[in-house]
């Protein structure tokens, strides 16, 4: 059985509907029994034998001859027949739909399911490892409907796949001080030094100089950005106020001081305590029930944050989750635009 081009597709007539889209869920129904298909489910049948050839061209030919003309195509392919592989049916997206939009590659019907039926169990995005890949896409196609995925092909064509989506990270944290604590900024923190214990017992702000074991006579060490938040809220009075804290720590920190801020002020409201991430290379780890010091439990997530037109490399990526696995915990990525934060998760999956 052969194919012919079409408008960058490939047209197989014959029975190819029967022998093709009703029984493997390949291509999309032409009149009669023809069929169209994409070329990377053109080059699968011919992979597999199934084509015997699209316009004269064998596999070899084909895959050449579509790499050249098709973004992305070789690695596209490959994700293409690890996922056949493994017993799903998928397609690409038709061309003006939603999913095309959203930028996905592929759509992956759950099993025993096919593009017969509405559901998608997966939206698929496929990258080469030496890629950039653009956060913000990321995040709007994390919050669709369904499952949004990106597959990353390395150079020795093993395939890694990291689940996206957009949590909601948000607890019963909040605390209520008998009283507003009085803050120096020193280098690059703020020392209190006569603090109500409940600052850092029950709200957990900060670290005794003395160490864990509570606050005492030496007083209370807080980050700029905890100061800062502090200060804004009216829960810490600092000479300066606020503002001079937040100016503090932009000479400290630069730019990147402001995006930490703003994303600290989004978890804390959420009801989230942030704490430094700098042990894991990230912003802050998470903890979303805490009533005291003593019973912290375990922290749920690690967050970085970047501003919202950052592009991710995706060896970095795989170094975040696979670090976040490591510690037990689910990896997230604050993306700050202005005052606007949008999370992003992104973890390891197994199809």
């Amino acid at each position: 059985m052969d194919g012919r081009i079409e408008d960058g597709a490939v047209r197989v007539g014959g029975d190819a509907r029967q022998r093709f889209y009703d029984s493997r869920g390949y291509g999309r129904p032409l009149s009669g029994d023809a069929l169209k298909l994409a070329p990377v489910e053109a080059a699968h049948l011919l992979f597999r034998g199934d084509l015997d050839a699209v316009d004269g061209m064998d596999f070899r030919a084909y895959f050449a001859h579509a790499t050249e003309r098709v973004e992305r195509f070789a690695v596209r392919f490959l994700v293409y027949a690890d996922l056949r592989g493994r017993g799903f049916y998928l397609a690409p997206p038709r061309e003006g739909d939603d999913h095309a939009a959203e930028g996905a590659d592929l759509l992956v019907f759950p099993r025993g399911s096919g593009p017969w039926d509405d559901a998608v169990a997966y939206r698929v995005r496929v990258v080469g490892e030496r890629a950039s890949v653009d956060a913000a896409a990321l995040a709007t196609a994390a919050d669709g409907p369904d499952d949004a995925v990106l597959a990353v092909v390395d150079e020795e064509s093993d395939i890694t796949y990291l689940e996206l989506a957009a949590p909601e990270i948000a607890g019963s944290s909040g605390y209520d001080l008998p009283r507003t604590p009085e803050g120096a900024v020193l280098g690059d923190r703020v020392l209190c030094w006569d603090p109500p214990a409940a600052l850092y017992e029950s709200a957990f702000f900060g670290r005794p100089l003395s160490g864990r074991e509570g606050v005492g006579d030496d007083g209370l060490q807080l980050s700029l950005v905890e100061a800062a938040y502090l200060a804004e809220t009216g829960s810490l009075s600092v000479d300066g106020g606020a503002a001079a804290v937040r100016e503090h720590g932009r000479r400290v920190e630069g730019e990147r001081f402001d995006r930490r801020l703003t994303a600290y002020t989004a978890l804390r409201t959420a009801g989230v305590v942030p704490k430094t991430g700098f042990k894991f290379g990230a912003d802050f780890r998470t903890y979303a029930d805490v009533e005291s010091v003593d019973d912290l439990g375990h922290s749920e997530f690690l967050v970085r944050v970047l501003p919202a037109d950052h592009a991710f490399a995706p060896r970095d990526l795989a170094l975040d989750v696979r670090l976040a696995g490591g510690v037990r915990k689910e990896m997230a990525f604050a993306l700050v635009d202005g005052d606007d934060v949008t999370v992003l998760s992104v973890g390891r999956l197994t199809p």
